[in-house]
């Protein structure tokens, strides 16, 4: 299975940015889904999840009500959605997938991550 994500980039505080993840190899119907990021120097942080079927979803607390993990079976892909942006967002966003019978909690392990993408969040 291989991850693919996309979408960082440079956005104002208090506005918001998609990210995407296109995952191959494998139908993504079977997999649950997470969201983690990372700031140079400090340690990773998780994002959100979202479970195989899609119906269940987890969130930080940082992020919780701010953000929305969603995924497109039919399309293979999976999404983040970053609404109302913080400086302290700023990061490198990592998507990852967990086949559901491997998958104990939303928080990991993800046996399968893609490459980071940036995003950077100006005040």
């Amino acid at each position: 299975v291989q991850l693919q994500a996309s979408g960082g980039g440079v956005v104002q505080a208090g506005g918001s940015l998609r990210l995407s993840c296109a995952v191959s190899g494998d139908a993504l119907r079977t997999y649950a889904m997470a969201w983690f990021r990372q700031v140079p120097g400090k340690e990773e942080e998780f994002v959100a999840a979202v479970s195989w079927v899609g119906s269940s979803k987890f969130y930080a607390d940082s992020v919780k009500g701010r953000f929305e993990i969603s995924k497109d079976n039919a399309k293979n892909t999976g999404d983040l959605q970053l609404n109302n942006v913080k400086p302290e967002d700023t990061a490198v966003y990592y998507c990852s997938a967990q086949f559901w019978t491997k998958w104990e909690n939303f928080k990991g392990p993800y046996d399968y991550r893609g490459q980071g993408t940036l995003v950077t969040v100006s005040s």
